[in-house]
């Protein structure tokens, strides 16, 4: 027998990512009618994402495609993107409706026409295709020698026709309803990058390779004004619909060219605007607001208002334009990361928001002096970041961040809350005579109180220091920690101990306050880094073996073994319990081992390596960055809100790929087969552990709790006034036929032989509860009259108990077996909690019965001396356990 089990992870799903707002490709804009509002496309990857012009917020993200994204296009309706050689158009930003195969090789331009549209292949082929029938209208093929076609766009007003720009320079107007060349127009001898359609009817703005731009009238085939830009080919143009003859060209250094077309000069030269190539410009459609994009993974949005012609930023969503080397979650809420990427910059991204993310900027050695000069040719720029800690305890007095910077001996300080650069840059004194050593921090961590900041470096020396002043506070070690470069440092949540490792392949344990060392554990092979969950005290290291320890800090001791990873184990993070220690390697695995049980538990496999994780505070999430991407990825906890069995996985289990969340839709259907033997189940706790385990009943306290108090809280329950009586007569009362109706009087029965006052008739009957009693008291097998009365509320239960007396109509043979049935119940320790709850509502409603029948009280000798017993038995397990306890304390002190 098979079950059905999912690929990939058991414990986490693919969630969203962050960070990722803009590729090479220049985005797209498009005007809702309904809406009355803009919206900008970008790409990213393998999806394109759909923002509102107003906030910059994020309105939709399409369905994946199988590769990445090499041309975007969109009319009032669709959305047309090309990946190799199928073309595909999506409807409502997000799903495919339309795909166009034919193309035999890569489509790199893509141009809506109408009810039609246009591809242009790397093998220099065009289709026109039907939009809404799929269907090739008609194709056109050009030698590659004379004309390759690099640019498209269609003239205003120009039925059918489209003007097409070549890498020789030269541009053709063809009719496509003929497939007819018109027009061919010789060129200025570079090759075309843009066209551009001007407000101006007849009018084509063409960008060429050289930095030249061209106004060039179509229909007398006539320059009107040249401009030359010295940045390199021009990359994208833009014009000012708002009544401003104003024209915008983008170009690859990231500066953007803003040219006066009336006075026919340049007004401004708006350098930096990107740190990459310009991808796309694009002015708003009668509004003085340009959009721009570029390959550093930014969207930015300028307003000009200022006199002088110059825009400034108004908004802006701008991710890593490297990948991460470093993230952690910042805060306890779980709701912003902290990233450090290669391009030198520390950001933080919102979880719930894109408008709470924020960039911290770039390390720089003066900052003064750095915002003087270009962002491009900063010489004072400090290299990327490394490995960083943070602490939000004191972030609204001091700076709360510190960090690595890779090569370098200094460490930064960074304050969240003013996101900039923070005050103090921190460097051992010992180094300032001879600064030509290679020395470099290797490792740093932030007290839990916010006050006192820990650094390691590679010449096996650790300082403290303190955050508020920056001043040095002392080092570990006589001389050195280490014999060798630190790896890893971590200091306790009371600040009582510090943990370092180095390449000496040593763990050592110091006094914080005072620096001595306290122990020291020797390892078989050199840690890469370590790991500290404070609250449990539990501290992680990885060894170049590929290895994963587990040491408890009390102890000191290596309590766990991980074993499994083929590659460098790149990062590790705890779960917010310190139940989970999950680990990425550059195996491209990540890994969830179970400390109490010590096994693998889940195993996943993604098609980069993870080069940096870290968990929520509160658990929902697993974040992750990856080795060439620029995103970070969260992954949802599915056992938040779903019950997943978490069986050991075998040594030689091979995991399955996953794709990073948002590269592929999930299939709900890929199942593996697996023995359901061996597929765990939910745990079923056993009616009694041990025999000799007393064991209470599940039974809510409001059914027992109360039985002792069921008079008091009647009394209480009464109503205050008695129910009235109805004033006229029911509906239903018998009348007698007749021509005057009058009711019919009550029969008069035969009251000879019963009581006036209590009618026996009815009490004669017996319960369930008591024909099984007075079964029990001859098989004595009480366990149904047990279930009958467990299943009882209290009132039941106390009509049922008065009941047995001989003057409810019971018998002191019942009263007899309901001890026994109390002595049974002792005897199995099963439900002591109801025993006892039971046995004291007996006694309080016949004590006095007892007490004169002799039965009755050997029967309660027995149940008294069973009680006894039981407890003596208790209180004997209660103090074993605490000696035991006692026993440990004093072995761990």
């Amino acid at each position: 027998m098979t079950a059905g089990r999912k690929k990939g992870s058991a414990l986490f799903a693919g969630y969203r990512g962050l960070g990722l707002y803009s590729n090479h490709l220049p985005h797209v804009l498009r005007y809702h009618k309904r809406h009355q509002e803009f919206y900008l496309v970008t790409v990213v990857g393998k999806c394109f994402h759909t923002y509102n012009v107003k906030k910059l917020g994020i309105v939709a993200v399409s369905n994946a495609l199988p590769e990445d994204i090499t041309c975007l296009a969109a009319d009032r309706m669709l959305v047309f993107t090309a990946h190799g050689n199928t073309v595909n158009a999506f409807a409502r930003n997000k799903e495919i409706v339309h795909t166009y195969l034919g193309h035999k090789a890569d489509v790199h331009l893509l141009q809506p026409f109408g009810d039609h549209l246009i591809s242009v292949d790397s093998d220099n082929v065009l289709i026109v295709w039907d939009t809404q029938s799929e269907e090739e209208y008609t194709q056109i093929s050009f030698d590659k020698t004379l004309f390759v076609v690099s640019a498209i766009t269609h003239p205003s007003t120009y039925l059918n026709k489209i003007l097409l720009g070549s890498r020789q320079g030269s541009l053709q107007l063809w009719n496509i309803k003929k497939s007819k060349l018109l027009y061919t127009f010789t060129g200025w001898g570079s090759a075309v990058t843009v066209l551009q359609q001007a407000p101006a009817v007849d009018v084509i703005a063409v960008g060429l390779a050289s930095g030249q731009i061209i106004i060039h009238n179509i229909k007398y085939d006539e320059t009107l004004m040249k401009f030359q830009q010295d940045w390199g080919p021009i990359t994208s143009i833009s014009f000012r619909t708002d009544g401003h003859p104003i024209m915008a060209a983008g170009s690859p250094l990231g500066h953007i060219g803003i040219w006066d077309l009336e006075d026919k000069k340049l007004i401004v030269q708006m350098r930096d605007c990107h740190s990459t190539a310009i991808a796309g410009v694009t002015f708003i459609h009668g509004e003085p607001l340009l959009v721009t994009n570029g390959s550093d993974n930014a969207i930015r949005i300028w307003i000009f208002d200022a006199p002088g012609g110059v825009g400034r930023l108004l908004k802006s969503r701008m991710g890593h334009s490297a990948p991460s080397t470093k993230i952690k979650y910042y805060g306890q809420n779980g709701q912003n990361i902290l990233s450090a990427g290669q391009d030198g910059t520390l950001q933080s991204f919102s979880t719930t928001h894109d408008r709470f993310n924020k960039s911290l900027g770039h390390g720089s050695f003066n900052k003064k002096k750095s915002k003087k000069k270009s962002v491009q040719y900063d010489t004072m720029k400090l290299p990327p970041i490394t490995t960083f800690a943070a602490e939000a305890s004191r972030e609204s007095d001091w700076d709360g961040i510190i960090a690595c910077h890779r090569g370098y001996l200094v460490s930064t300080t960074w304050n969240y809350r003013k996101s900039s650069m923070g005050a103090h840059k921190l460097e051992p004194e010992r180094f300032h005579k001879d600064r030509a050593l290679n020395v470099h921090a290797t490792a740093v961590d932030i007290t839990s109180c916010g006050n006192f900041v820990v650094i390691a470096v590679s010449s096996g020396h650790i300082d403290v220091y303190n955050l508020q002043s920056g001043t040095h506070r002392g080092q570990y070690g006589t001389d050195k920690a280490h014999e060798g470069p630190v790896r890893g440092v971590a200091v306790d949540g009371l600040n009582q101990i510090t943990v370092s490792t180095g390449a000496d392949k040593f763990v050592k344990f110091w006094k914080f306050k005072s620096k001595e060392l306290v122990h020291t554990i020797p390892l078989d092979f050199s840690p890469s880094s370590l790991l500290l969950h404070r609250e449990s005290g539990m501290l992680a290291v990885a060894l170049d073996d590929f290895t994963v320890i587990i040491i408890d800090t009390e102890t000191r001791r290596i309590v766990r073994k991980y074993s499994g990873h083929t590659g460098k184990i790149n990062d590790m993070t705890f779960s917010p319990d310190g139940r989970w220690l999950i680990t990425s390697s550059m195996d491209c695995t990540v890994r969830t081992w179970d400390l109490p049980s010590g096994s693998l538990i889940d195993c996943f496999l993604l098609d980069s390596a993870a080069v940096s994780i870290t968990m929520s505070p509160t658990g929902n999430f697993l974040a992750t960055s990856h080795v060439d991407e620029l995103g970070i990825y969260l992954w949802s906890n599915c056992t938040l809100f779903n019950l997943i069995p978490l069986p050991p996985l075998p040594s030689d289990y091979e995991p399955s790929a996953v794709m990073l969340p948002g590269a592929c839709p999930v299939e709900d259907t890929d199942v593996i087969e697996v023995d359901a033997e061996v597929e765990a189940t939910e745990y079923e706790s056993p009616e009694q552990l041990e025999n000799e385990l007393i064991t209470l009943s599940l039974l809510p306290d409001s059914r027992w709790k109360n039985l002792l108090n069921l008079d008091i809280i009647k009394k209480r329950n009464k109503p205050k006034e008695p129910p009235k009586t109805a004033v006229s007569a029911p509906f239903f009362i018998p009348t007698v036929p007749g021509l005057v109706p009058r009711f019919a009087e009550a029969p008069v029965e035969n009251l000879e032989g019963q009581s006036r006052v209590v009618n026996l008739g009815v009490l004669a009957q017996k319960s369930g509860f008591y024909v099984h009693l007075e079964d029990g008291f001859s098989s004595n097998n009480y366990t149904s009259a047990f279930r009958i009365l467990k299943g009882m509320g209290p009132s039941s239960i106390d009509i049922e108990l008065r009941n047995l007396a001989p003057e409810g109509g019971g018998s002191l043979i019942v009263m007899q077996s309901f001890l026994r049935m109390i002595v049974s119940i002792l005897e199995s320790k099963v439900d002591f909690d109801l025993a006892i709850a039971y046995l004291a509502l007996f006694l309080k409603l016949h004590l006095k019965l007892i007490s004169e029948e002799p039965e009755l009280m050997n029967e309660a000798t027995k149940v008294m001396e069973k009680l006894e017993e039981t407890w003596t038995d208790v209180q004997t397990m209660f103090n074993q356990s605490l000696c035991l306890l006692t026993y440990l304390k004093s072995a761990l002190l």
